[in-house]
């Protein structure tokens, strides 16, 4: 089962967070007008609530600083080893057998 996810630029999250707010409707009617969901809107509106009425928005592969784009490169790395690691135990369980 895959999940289907759409991304949203940051004008779009800017512009539903303002549909929100002067619309009048509720979270729920804003959302489904807006066809997305109301959670998501939800999050938006918290987000902006936070940051003075502003969606941030930094897109995804986006980092702050250079030291953050390491610390992903280097979490995945981690990542891609235990899998292997994960992959090589089963085979040796497997074979040992």
């Amino acid at each position: 089962m895959t999940k289907n996810r759409k991304h949203f630029d940051a004008n779009f999250k800017q512009d539903a967070v303002n549909y929100y707010y002067t619309s009048g409707k509720s979270l729920k009617k804003a959302a489904a007008d807006l066809k997305i969901g109301e959670s998501t809107l939800g999050k938006w509106v918290s987000a902006a609530k936070n940051n003075n009425g502003t969606v941030e928005h930094r897109g995804s592969g986006n980092y702050s600083s250079d030291a953050e784009k390491e610390i992903a490169r280097l979490k995945k790395e981690l990542r891609d080893s235990q899998d292997a690691l994960e992959v090589l135990k089963k085979a040796m369980g497997i074979l040992s057998n």
